[in-house]
């Protein structure tokens, strides 16, 4: 195996291993009917004020479209709010609710205790700084998409 399909299939593996864990914590809460890719929804919204619906595609790489059918899902679920901006009725803003902001702040719990907590002290400092610098390189390719 030539070491690009190595690669390939080490990050295949991690990227796969960190979902089936978020779905598996997820869905073993009280929030058992958020899905992973509700959870990217409800981190990019977060707890803070109101955001336009384009500002949060635009952070998760995906079209407005694509966002308004993920949007619709959290709303019957009862995790986002919609309500139109006040001094631009165009504009659409979505806000996490209550039970949104809980399931919010105990997926910063698990990746906090889950992923960091129990991996910070295990990780020598020379393992540290090469996990830093493959997400720092392979961000950047990502960021500059050449198979686009």
């Amino acid at each position: 195996m030539d070491i690009n399909a190595a690669l390939n299939e080490v990050f295949v593996k991690v990227f796969k291993n960190i979902t089936g864990i978020e779905e598996r914590v997820i869905q073993t809460g009280e929030y058992q009917n958020a899905t992973a890719n509700d959870m990217h929804v409800i981190e990019t919204i977060g707890i803070g004020k109101p955001k336009n619906m384009t500002s949060v595609a635009k952070a998760l790489s995906v079209t407005t479209g694509t966002l308004t059918i993920s949007v619709n899902s959290l709303v019957k679920k009862g995790f986002v709010e919609r309500v139109r901006s006040e001094s631009d009725r165009r504009v659409v803003l979505v806000s996490l609710t209550e039970k949104g902001r809980m399931v919010y702040l105990e997926h910063q719990k698990f990746h906090e205790d889950g992923i960091y907590g129990r991996n910070k002290d295990g990780l020598s400092r020379s393992n540290r700084d090469c996990l830093f610098f493959g997400e720092s390189y392979f961000g950047h390719i990502i960021l500059h998409k050449p198979w686009v």
